[in-house]
């Protein structure tokens, strides 16, 4: 199970990184950090910096065929500066389209809208994205993980870092672990 794990530069929410990241490892896959730049991603504790993580290949590098599958954490700031990528957008709506599990949690589902992705599909996700992804065709709920089956791939949605153990349970399922 290889599974890339796209972020930008700046702004992830450091624990919706790592958390998933370790639930990866510890049911014995290969977590890979995608970027749009090389170098380093500085995290963040809501809005306080935090750690650093070593970029592992950039995303003009990489195809959904290379992943399992893909998580999108969030972070105010990721998913934005992600949008306005349009190699992260493309990665995603590849991927997206490819049938293979995408798990986005927060604010992560902003790059899913902006990939095109959402249409006819229910997700969940930080509330401030509801207005968001009903514009972009989808359905919003407010729950703690949704499943969406619904499209080309399983879509696993969370709402925010007390959604963590849901949602990686959740991905690791989809993700066959």
């Amino acid at each position: 199970m290889r599974i890339a794990f796209l972020v930008a530069s700046e702004g992830v929410e450091q624990v919706e990184l790592t958390d998933p990241w370790q639930a990866v490892k510890d049911a014995g896959g290969e977590p890979v950090l995608v970027c749009p730049k090389p170098g380093e991603v500085q995290a963040f504790n809501h809005l306080t910096a935090a750690d650093t993580f070593p970029v592992d290949v950039t995303v003009d590098k990489v195809s959904a065929d290379d992943f399992d599958g893909l998580v999108l954490p969030g972070g105010v700031a990721n998913p934005d500066f992600l949008r306005l990528d349009s190699g992260a957008v493309a990665f995603v709506k590849t991927f997206s389209q490819s049938g293979k599990p995408v798990a986005a949690i927060c604010h992560g589902p902003w790059t899913l809208v902006e990939a095109d992705v959402v249409r006819g599909r229910t997700l969940t996700s930080w509330p401030s994205l509801r207005t968001d992804i009903k514009n972009a065709g989808g359905t919003w709920v407010d729950e703690q993980v949704r499943v969406c089956e619904e499209g080309p791939g399983p879509l696993v949605t969370s709402r925010k870092p007390d959604d963590l153990k849901a949602f990686c349970d959740a991905a690791l399922r989809e993700f066959g672990a």
